[in-house]
């Protein structure tokens, strides 16, 4: 795990956990990388790991870079400046040893309009190099039904619904076992039931030890299914590290529980810390102290305390206060130094 020297406070009421970055196996790895289309600055100096074993949540609004960040992290597009590190392999150099173990979906599925859907993954399979004539047939097999599209194998693709696009565009990246599989936005288009199908197949994929990077719009999914997080926000990554630490991190809040709830207001106000009575306890805001010095002034002052649990932001809080954190006087510069936390040494798997 990321070894914690210090506690730094951020903006807006954010706090992150000053680190020690220390060596660690990553799968992806971008350095300064920048992306310009004639005056538009698509991505500015992004500099982003990928632990090796992780389920990264890739975040930011629309426009920040997101997928433009991962085409040049899968050599789809050339960077400006920067370079970029793929399964230990220098791109574009290493593209070659690298990408045969690399399975992608990136914004939407392409293929065949009039061939059906195990026609089209009988072509993708054919252009696997890592994956045997005599194995193709059963390869294509399992990953429709890995989707569940077994059953619609045979119709031609141009009458498939978006959802079921996104399906076969998600078994052609899965053909083989891969090491590093890169999902863009991979439920769009899917009811309920799919949504939960592809989180089953991204949890099935971390199980076996495969690192996997999603790019979505649906902080729900990411915090459900991801280990780490990497926010981008106008071209720039603003935050990244471990889901439970940046959470922890946006964290400035203490929750007591107390009989006494009015006496306990009272103490902590006259020591000027603030603290108000809310329906699941006291909530204590941890901006200008810290959670012994609160349980210290309460059990001095005679406060029967029966519970003491830091309050925990959720992704959806954490992420707004990030990309909106400019419009509210806090430069993003400042945030991406604060709230950078170094992805742990190894995963476990």
């Amino acid at each position: 795990m990321t070894s914690t020297t210090g506690v730094d406070r951020g903006v807006n009421g954010v706090t992150a956990a000053a680190v020690t970055p220390a060596p660690h196996p990553v799968a992806a790895r971008t350095r300064g990388l920048r992306k310009v289309y004639r005056s538009t600055v698509a991505v500015d100096h992004v500099d982003l790991d990928v632990p090796l074993g992780s389920v990264l949540g890739m975040l930011g609004p629309n426009g920040s870079g997101k997928t433009t960040t991962i085409r040049m992290l899968l050599g789809l597009v050339t960077p400006t400046a920067g370079t970029v590190e793929l399964l230990g392999h220098r791109l574009p150099e290493g593209a070659a040893r690298a990408l045969p173990e690399v399975g992608a979906l990136v914004e939407g599925p392409g293929f065949h309009p009039f061939l059906s859907g195990r026609e089209n993954l009988l072509r993708c399979a054919a252009a696997e190099p890592l994956l045997a004539t005599g194995g193709i047939g059963r390869a294509v097999g399992e990953a429709l039904e890995r989707v569940g599209l077994a059953d619609a194998a045979n119709r031609r693709y141009r009458g498939y619904s978006l959802g079921m696009k996104q399906r076969l565009g998600l078994a052609a990246a899965l053909l083989i076992p891969r090491r590093f599989v890169v999902l863009d936005e991979p439920t769009n288009g899917l009811d309920p039931a799919g949504t939960r199908e592809v989180r089953a197949v991204i949890a099935a994929l971390h199980a076996a030890g495969t690192t996997v990077l999603v790019s979505s719009h649906l902080l729900s999914e990411v915090e459900a299914t991801c280990t780490h997080v990497a926010v981008l926000h106008r071209g720039s990554v603003v935050a990244q590290g471990e889901l439970g630490e940046l959470l922890d991190a946006g964290d400035n809040g203490l929750l007591v529980s107390t009989p006494d709830t009015t006496v306990a207001v009272d103490t902590l106000r006259d020591k000027r810390i603030p603290a108000r009575v809310t329906p699941d306890g006291l909530r204590v805001d941890l901006t200008t102290t810290t959670a012994p010095d609160v349980v210290a002034t309460l059990v001095a002052a005679g406060v029967a305390v029966h519970e003491v649990r830091r309050q925990r932001a959720g992704l959806e809080e954490l992420f707004t206060r990030l990309t909106e954190a400019d419009q509210n006087g806090a430069a993003l510069s400042d945030l991406d130094g604060r709230l950078q936390l170094s992805p742990v040494e190894e995963v476990s798997r």
